[in-house]
């Protein structure tokens, strides 16, 4: 993986992963966790990454490695709450 250096005055902005996982769907995770999804096309998950990120190409990163996509569980984000 490579690090991603963005124009000045756009530091700010995070890197979006995009690559296939192990089952061969293709992965896009923003790396903060602020988003993510499984598509079935490259092109379905570049869409949806460009789209998320405010049209910004030069944040997406392509990788080779397998990655998933990790969902953190925060029950009180969902409105769930322990007996």
């Amino acid at each position: 993986m490579k690090l991603v250096e963005y124009p000045s005055g756009s530091s700010t902005r995070s890197t979006v992963f995009v690559g296939k996982n192990r089952f061969g769907n293709w992965v896009v995770r923003e790396q903060n966790g602020i988003f993510g999804g499984l598509f079935a096309s490259r092109a379905q998950a570049l869409k949806y990454a460009l789209r998320q990120n405010g049209q910004h190409p030069e944040a997406i990163l392509e990788v080779s490695r397998e990655i998933e996509l990790d969902v953190p569980h925060d029950p009180e984000a969902r409105g769930e709450r322990s007996a």
